[in-house]
């Protein structure tokens, strides 16, 4: 599913709804760009101011008029008042960099936090459609080309369109005509411009290509490097490398040179405007029609009016990617949110753990995935779920978690719908152990407490020994000090498994869903698995998603699940004697474990 289409001007409304709080530093920003760019437009009339003083003086002493020298003290005030203008530009530079980027820093800030904040309130559909680095990217590369763009665009292209209106205005001061002959350069700049953009942006589009398929390579190469260096593949790998690394080199190049002979052409015209000026303004000179200083002032102009062409041109892929980013930032913001929910119609805390689906239908779209299920589970009931892969069994929890909500019939706690409970009230009725383990970055200690932050260490000793971990954790050189790496891969998975047991044994659940994750351990970690989830399931309503059916044949409860429906309910012993669909599972599941 694709992203909410916004508008580029909505994209600009919200853009400016963020920095709303921040406009009076915006404002002093903006209020310095205009000084920096008056004084820097000032500059070159007031070098010229130079200029013509000392002709003039240096046409009267070789004409001999009487007194006729150098007026030094002209010259030295229009030196001061020069430097005045220089520190102007250069204060007023400062402080435009310190509020322009303290307020857009702060705006991105609050974007930043915005989004997080939408990916907690989305709806669990929306992580369905969307791949996890899709929305990683929103946050982190969208927001800052975005960053990088504000930055640029506000002092660059304010700052040109201020430079156009103070230089034209001085220029046409000087000689209408001359200014004429100038502003030339700039359609042809535009021209050369969209021509080069033009075929350098297919060329860019390879460079990235190629770039994705360096990476893949890379990625591919570390990923099995085991297994190129036990195969003796070591040459193959380098040259499959340098392949594509000449691949790269090539497109970069092309793509690079293509776009870097903007600036030259741009200039080639701006030479060209200062022949036909200089030659013009000379003819003016000899005249008598233009001072010399005022020649020197219009050149300066001309070159003046050449930068920021050549800065806009360059930033016009920024801006594009920006914009592109913008849309992608706020499309997130208006996606739909879960609906808000009502007050609790009974504390959870008083819940036993009775689970009840009455007549439950549930599709992901306009096709019913559940057409009809009933359960009814008493509190303290183990309830095993089996069947084929896109069963509904993870759907099934879904339901009961709320990730989702049903389409018809209903699903009670002890009488009570789920739906009249908060969200998060209802949540904190489970604790889940699940086939993919999640550990964070931090010690042992804090990822055990994660459920429970005011837990004291003992009771998180005590979890840890009920998940026969304890030991484990004790011979670490760190103990509950240990730290986990970001994708805890320092500890195995058994283990990681067993801490999150400890985790849910120390919520204290009245409900818990356990997803088996056995099979990927040996036999040894196997049994402490089994062990600590008997533990956490003692006295406890429990809902296991079964794959090893001989680690379910106490359960309580045994629902076999196909298509979405629950096909056939009952214990392990009556299920076997029906000799439908779980005999059949179960019988064929002993065979390969036979064969093993």
């Amino acid at each position: 599913m694709e992203t909410k289409t916004i508008k580029t001007r909505d994209c600009l409304k919200g853009l400016l709804h963020f920095m709303k709080p921040y406009r009076f530093k915006m404002i002093i920003a903006i209020i310095m760009i205009v000084l920096t760019q008056l004084a820097f437009a000032l500059n070159p009339t007031v070098e010229g101011m130079i200029t013509t003083s000392l002709m003039n003086d240096a046409m009267n002493i070789i004409k001999g008029v009487p007194g006729a020298h150098v007026h030094f003290e002209t010259i030295l005030g229009i030196m001061a008042l020069l430097l005045v203008l220089y520190l102007i530009k250069t204060v007023s530079q400062l402080i435009t960099a310190f509020f322009l980027t303290d307020a857009i820093q702060m705006t991105m800030h609050d974007l930043r936090n915005a989004l997080q904040k939408k990916i907690q309130r989305l709806p669990v559909r929306y992580f369905d459609d969307h791949a996890f680095g899709d929305i990683l990217s929103r946050v982190t590369n969208d927001v800052d080309a975005l960053s990088n763009a504000l930055q640029q665009a506000l002092t660059r292209v304010f700052g040109a369109i201020l430079t156009f209106i103070f230089v034209i205005t001085m220029m046409l001061m000087i000689n209408p005509i001359m200014t004429a002959i100038a502003l030339l350069i700039i359609p042809l700049s535009l021209i050369i411009t969209k021509v080069v953009v033009s075929h350098s942006q297919k060329l860019f589009e390879k460079q990235q290509n190629t770039l994705g398929q360096l990476n893949g390579t890379i990625t591919e190469m570390y990923g099995g490097f085991n297994e190129i260096i036990l195969y003796g593949k070591q040459e193959d790998a380098i040259q499959t490398f340098q392949n594509v690394n000449d691949k790269m080199c090539k497109a970069s190049f092309k793509a690079q040179f293509v776009s870097s002979l903007i600036s030259p052409l741009v200039s080639l015209c701006t030479y060209l405007a200062i022949g036909a000026v200089a030659v013009f303004g000379c003819v003016l000179v000899i005249e008598q029609k233009l001072q010399v200083g005022s020649l020197q002032a219009f050149i300066r102009y001309i070159w003046q009016i050449n930068d920021p062409l050549s800065q806009i041109s360059q930033l016009s892929s920024q801006v594009q990617s920006a914009f592109a980013g913008m849309q992608r930032i706020f499309g997130m913001l208006a996606e739909e949110e879960e609906p808000l929910e009502t007050t609790a119609v009974q504390p959870v805390d008083t819940m036993k753990g009775n689970v009840k689906f009455d007549h439950v239908q549930f599709g992901y779209d306009e096709n019913l995935l559940m057409k009809d299920v009933n359960i009814d589970v008493k509190a303290g009931q183990m309830v095993a779920i089996v069947g084929p892969t896109g069963a509904g069994k993870t759907t099934l929890m879904n339901l009961l978690l709320r990730f989702y909500d049903v389409k018809g019939g209903s699903i009670k706690i002890d009488g009570v719908d789920i739906r009249d409970f908060k969200r998060e009230d209802l949540r904190s009725l489970f604790s889940l152990v699940l086939q993919d383990t999640w550990l964070f970055n931090g010690t042992i200690y804090d990822n055990i407490r994660y459920g429970r932050l005011n837990a004291r260490k003992d009771e998180v000793i005590e979890a840890a020994k009920m998940a026969n971990v304890h030991h484990f954790i004790r011979t670490l050189t760190h103990g509950y000090d240990t730290e986990l790496n970001e994708e805890a891969n320092n500890i195995s998975q058994g283990e990681k498994q067993l801490l999150t047991i400890a985790r849910a044994i120390l919520k204290d659940p009245q409900i818990l869903i356990l997803d088996e994750a056995t099979s990927s351990v040996d036999t040894r970690l196997e049994k402490m698995l089994q062990s600590a989830m008997q533990r956490v399931m003692k006295n406890r309503t429990s809902f296991v998603i079964a794959h090893r059916l001989s680690t379910i044949k106490n359960a309580d409860l045994i629902l076999v699940l196909q298509h979405g429906d629950i096909v056939e309910q009952g214990t392990h012993e009556t299920l076997l004697e029906k000799q439908g669909i779980y005999e059949k599972l179960y019988h064929s599941q002993f065979a390969d474990q036979e064969l093993e």
